[in-house]
């Protein structure tokens, strides 16, 4: 080698390919965070219309972990056969948030008195869907209405 000859040429293949990776697994790790981040709360909120889908009301309200204040009988004029979001025969999760500095979760449910769960192409069933916000607890997976 002599003083005029080029020094010899660094491949950069191999930075561009550490960027990548670093830039793919950080894609990856964000895209598993929003997808995860509520699911022990979305869980219970299934447990719980699972439950009530199953006409278990005994196994509800336990899932509910009512305050003293709310009783077996307000819980049926809410959830129970004849109440206002029932019966209760199908469901479908819808969305999950959890408001700003807040320790609970609001998971918003469809909730259907026909099984299947009926799509827009049948109005007539569609009609009686309801849309219905609980709130999960984070500490406790105890439910309830939100404020």
């Amino acid at each position: 080698m002599t003083l005029l000859d080029p020094p010899p040429a660094k491949p950069q293949k191999s930075r561009a390919m550490a960027f990548t990776i670093a830039a793919v697994a950080l894609a990856a790790i964000v895209t598993l965070w929003f997808t995860f981040r509520y699911y022990p709360e979305k869980k219970a909120a299934a447990h719980f219309f699972d439950a009530l889908v199953a006409g278990n009301i005994d196994r509800a309200y336990q899932l509910w972990k009512p305050s003293p204040s709310y009783s077996m009988k307000d819980f049926l004029a809410d959830w129970g056969p004849g109440g206002y979001y029932g019966p209760v025969k199908s469901y479908e999760i819808l969305k999950t948030g959890s408001p700003h500095g807040s320790n609970d979760v609001e998971v918003r449910v469809a909730v259907s008195p026909f099984s299947p769960m009926p799509d827009a192409s049948n109005p007539e069933q569609s009609r009686k869907t309801k849309i219905v916000s609980v709130r999960v607890d984070i500490s406790d997976k105890s439910l309830g209405f939100p404020p």
